[in-house]
């Protein structure tokens, strides 16, 4: 019975699946009463398990470098042609693929079932938690997207008057999602569930923080701009997220990774190449891949050995302080960037820690180095080459054993700890109630594992070179440490949207690389700027990047859609 009943579960998420963009789809409902399904908690995890495909990650037998490739839609990595997003190139149609309710729908599905269950509430309530922490990260992703839109927390019927919603405003949304959160918080179970493969009650606290810093952060900087919130500052939700990374930090159930702190100083780049975390603290949730049971990727057959057509940025390389806590502008211990060994000598250890340099292995059999790093990829084909000259290293495992052909079986945090540190820090800046003390539990926790001098708020070294000039030392310090912490890591854009920071970044800006060296490539065809950096867009972006300031912070709202429901109005700068 229970294989049967795993059956016609898989055909029924199938069926669902298949369904996503079906906004009317009655007939999922007619099955699901029919299913005889919703009877036991097991049920409940059965369907949820649907939903955990929806994280960043890497998948079974993917050819890619998973989220470590995922920052070319900001100003921390480039790829083989510019983002046309970033390029103001983004069209009406270009959001098509990120409107969709489907799963929102299955999460509502879930809702409105789930008390058919015959046992008592606390013996499931796990699983329903799970189902609105996954209805908050949809409704997340659309916020993101498209600000306002119909929020929508039932089983609609073609006869519903709410199918043809007006947007609900983006405030309300991020509201709803957080109260969501909060019921999620308060079922879920505390501490690493199932080795961290599965949701938790922290993971729960961590998202919510997240939303909130967000909506916090973007209404703060939008406010006055189109895409604001009339009457609000943002200010409620930098409270939500003050308190949420509070309460996780104080919970003391996470920490940072430290493995290898005293012997390699190499923590951080071990916190992002294992097959099992199920024993690190810091990685909060993460994806089990098993080569017997054909769960196995490809990831390390291009993190290991060539730039996968992506490039880490010269910007991203020059925001890391040097040993001494100073910016390279001002520090006597930078060396400059004639060469790869230069740039990195006297740095913060995540630089070398996350992009690659000469003589660091790149493929051990039984603690055998069989070859290292000499030269980044830059005469090497496309889909292969790095663009910048600087080569991503964040991610890799030497082991050779991953260099077969789907043989990898290296995880990537889904949610990590440090995340906690660095929303408390911002959101109490952003308050402007943060103290040297909130510092020391935040900021300075990350500083320690890595060697790197405590940030003190009261003698913060003047950088000339600051991102954000109209902002606090402070404020650019913290974000300085956020996109340090979290390069490469596919979080970038999203920070620059909620600051509406790419006047800032991006505007008017050509993404640079490293110096460039002709001896050392003979052979390869390399733009350049007029200081001898690689300039990867300099014929395709002769006057830097297009970002159109007053629309490309949101998609558009598909016409088709706004033609099915009049009361759906567009975007800013989308109207035709």
């Amino acid at each position: 019975m229970k294989l049967l009943k795993i059956i016609s579960f898989v055909f029924l998420t199938t069926f669902i699946v298949g369904c996503e963009d079906d906004f009317l789809d009655k007939p999922i409902v007619d099955r699901l009463e029919q299913a005889n399904f919703w009877k036991t908690k097991t049920d409940l995890e059965l369907y949820v398990n649907q939903f955990y495909g929806a994280f960043p990650q890497w998948y079974n037998n993917q050819y890619n470098g998973g989220i470590y490739w995922q920052d070319v839609n900001s100003d921390n990595l480039a790829g083989i042609t510019a983002n046309n997003r970033l390029n103001g190139e983004a069209t009406i149609d270009s959001g098509n693929g990120a409107w969709g309710f489907g799963s929102i729908r299955r999460t509502n599905i879930f809702m409105k079932y789930y008390e058919n269950v015959d046992d008592d509430f606390d013996n499931y309530k796990h699983y329903v938690g799970e189902a609105l922490f996954f209805r908050a990260y949809y409704n997340f992703n659309l916020l993101k997207n498209f600000g306002a839109f119909p929020y929508i927390d039932k089983v609609l019927t073609e006869v519903d008057e709410e199918l043809y919603s007006p947007r609900t405003e983006r405030n309300v949304v991020a509201q709803n999602i957080i109260n969501d959160l909060d019921d999620a918080i308060s079922y879920m179970k505390s501490g690493k569930q199932k080795g961290g493969n599965r949701l938790s009650k922290e993971i729960a606290l961590l998202f919510q923080a997240r939303v909130a810093l967000y909506e916090g952060t973007w209404e703060k900087y939008h406010a006055g701009t189109v895409f604001g919130v009339t009457g609000s500052n943002g200010s409620a939700f930098l409270e939500i997220a003050k308190n949420a990374s509070h309460n996780l930090i104080l919970s003391g159930v996470h920490q940072l990774n430290t493995e290898g702190v005293a012997t390699e100083g190499t923590a951080y780049y071990k916190t992002f190449n294992q097959s099992d975390y199920s024993g690190n603290k810091e990685v909060m949730l993460w994806k089990k891949f098993d080569k017997e049971l054909d769960q196995a990727h490809n990831a390390q057959r291009y993190l290991s050995r060539n730039g996968g057509g992506r490039g880490v940025t010269k910007s991203l390389v020059d925001d890391y302080l040097c040993m001494d806590g100073k910016p390279i502008a001002t520090s006597p211990l930078y060396l400059g960037d004639a060469n790869l060994i230069d740039v990195t000598t006297n740095r913060d250890p995540r630089l070398s820690q996350t992009i690659w340099l000469p003589g660091q292995p790149t493929d051990v059999t039984n603690g055998t180095v069989n070859s290292s790093f000499t030269l980044p990829s830059l005469d090497d084909i496309p889909e292969q080459i790095c663009t910048t000259g600087y080569q991503i290293r964040k991610g890799s495992n030497p082991n050779s054993d991953f260099k077969v052909i789907r043989s990898g079986t290296t995880s990537s945090p889904i949610f990590r700890y440090a995340e906690a540190l660095l929303i408390f820090a911002e959101a109490k800046a952003e308050l402007g109630s943060i103290t040297q003390a909130d510092l020391d539990i935040s900021i300075n926790k990350l500083r320690d594992r890595v060697g790197m001098p405590h940030l003190n708020m009261n003698t913060i070294e003047n950088d000339p070179n600051w991102l954000y000039p109209d902002l606090s030392p402070l404020i650019n310090e913290i974000r300085r440490e956020t996109r340090v912490e979290f390069a490469v890591e596919g979080y970038r854009a999203t920070d620059l949207m909620r600051w509406n920071a790419h006047s800032y970044v991006t505007v008017g800006k050509q993404p640079l690389g490293a110096k460039f060296n002709p001896a050392d490539f003979p052979s390869a065809t390399v733009q350049l700027d007029a200081n001898g950096y690689i300039s990867p867009y300099k014929s395709e972006l002769p006057s830097g990047f297009e970002f159109v300031q007053n629309r490309d912070y949101l998609l558009a709202i598909p016409e088709y859609q706004i033609e099915l429901n009049s009361n759906l109005t567009q975007n800013p700068g989308w109207e035709q």
